[in-house]
């Protein structure tokens, strides 16, 4: 293979990894604003369930949301579901927003496991919240 050859193959190997790299910072950005819609809008509805809903309706809502993270199989939510006893607990609404505080920074840590462990716990409070409201069709 001549000089030529091999500088070409690296200018190859370059252009495609740059690319690739584009794509995957393009993707981050994606996930990224993705989740932190998703996060604004849990906290604009967690916000409305601890002044609407009484202290009874959060301890259900959170038994669900726990029994259907667990059913799941979802290790990373021990911490969750001792955070969630804690704030059933004291049951006020400042408890019930530091939880979702200490939840939040919890997640914000880095990795693909976390990523995926915070789309299923957000799944499962999508789940949970419809079995309990189901939306009319």
């Amino acid at each position: 293979m001549s000089e030529q050859d091999k500088s070409d193959e690296w200018d190859s190997l370059w252009q495609e990894y740059t690319k690739s790299l584009e794509n995957w910072k393009s993707l981050f950005e994606q996930i990224q604003n993705s989740s932190n819609d998703m996060q604004s809008k849990f906290n604009q509805v967690w916000d409305k369930a601890t002044v609407e809903s009484s202290a009874e309706t959060m301890k259900l809502f959170g038994e669900n949301w726990q029994k259907a993270m667990n059913e799941a199989g979802m290790q990373s939510f021990k911490e969750f579901g001792e955070n969630w006893q804690k704030a059933l607990n004291d049951s006020n609404a400042s408890v019930f927003k530091q939880f979702a505080e200490n939840w939040q920074k919890t997640l914000s840590s880095s990795g693909l496991e976390q990523m995926q462990a915070y789309g299923e716990m957000m799944k499962k409070f999508a789940e949970t919240w419809n079995s309990m409201w189901p939306r009319s069709q």
